[in-house]
């Protein structure tokens, strides 16, 4: 597993959750790996209409204070992926 890290929420204050990654060492291509609070189980129903998880699969709330280390994730999983 190849984990690079992109940077935890500017707002926690601990430096901590909040976090994001990006695995460039799957199967199927770079994936990003988010760390966040589990959503609680009305957010958790309301999006299971709309896509229900797997046993394997959670919902999480990430801040949009995250926006710019996820949209850095991003960039360097796209740019991982095209050398793939």
């Amino acid at each position: 597993m190849a984990l690079l890290f992109f940077g935890t929420d500017p707002n926690s204050g601990g430096g901590n959750c909040p976090a994001v990654w990006v695995d460039t060492d799957t199967a199927q291509g770079p994936e990003l790996v988010l760390q966040g609070k589990f959503a609680d189980a009305a957010t958790r129903a309301t999006c299971s209409q709309d896509s229900p998880p797997a046993d394997d699969e959670g919902v999480v709330r990430i801040p949009v204070s995250m926006v710019e280390q996820i949209r850095r994730a991003c960039d360097a999983a796209e740019a991982a992926g095209t050398q793939l």
